[in-house]
């Protein structure tokens, strides 16, 4: 079994990961402390050093990488299935489930975290909304090619496992 979480960065992929995993017993690995853990680097350093293309490359071979890994739930980088051929990849070897939140919300958590986030630095609250909004515009394509959608935040783990099972 496995189990990828898609959606934009903000979403609660992570929270969920661990908490469905603890749930169902299985391991959980956030994608992008994979990428900083086997690169020696931050996300924002690879950023910084190698740029997007850079980090999209190192993001694709991390993927490869969990692809193989067994009874795993992971929180993909808001990105990962944007690019390549990452989401077929993740609907080929696993369950694929977006998490879809109103970009009001993701906006509001977004200012509040303490990670930085090197596509949105710097922007104001509205202008965080707007952006949010375009880009989930440009990744619909991909997230929607998820097996399952969640856009009702309160679904329960028991729920969320039968939707998946």
């Amino acid at each position: 079994m496995r189990i990828y979480l898609i959606g934009y960065m903000g979403c609660g992929k992570s929270r969920l990961g661990r908490l469905l995993s603890e749930h169902m017993g299985v391991q959980f690995v956030d994608m992008d402390d994979y990428i900083e853990e086997r690169n020696c680097r931050t996300i924002p350093q690879i950023f910084a050093e190698d740029g997007e293309d850079g980090f999209r490359k190192i993001e694709r071979k991390a993927l490869e990488e969990l692809s193989e890994f067994t009874d795993v739930i992971i929180a993909t980088g808001g990105g990962a299935p944007c690019f390549f051929d990452n989401v077929d990849v993740m609907n080929k070897s696993g369950k694929t489930i977006f998490l879809n939140i109103d970009p009001a919300i993701l906006a509001d958590r977004l200012m509040k975290s303490k990670t930085e986030r090197p596509l949105i630095k710097g922007k104001s609250r509205d202008e965080l909304v707007v952006f949010i909004d375009d880009t989930l515009k440009k990744r619909k394509e991909f997230y929607s090619k998820a097996r399952f959608e969640i856009t009702e935040p309160d679904l329960s783990l028991d729920e969320i496992q039968d939707m998946i099972s």
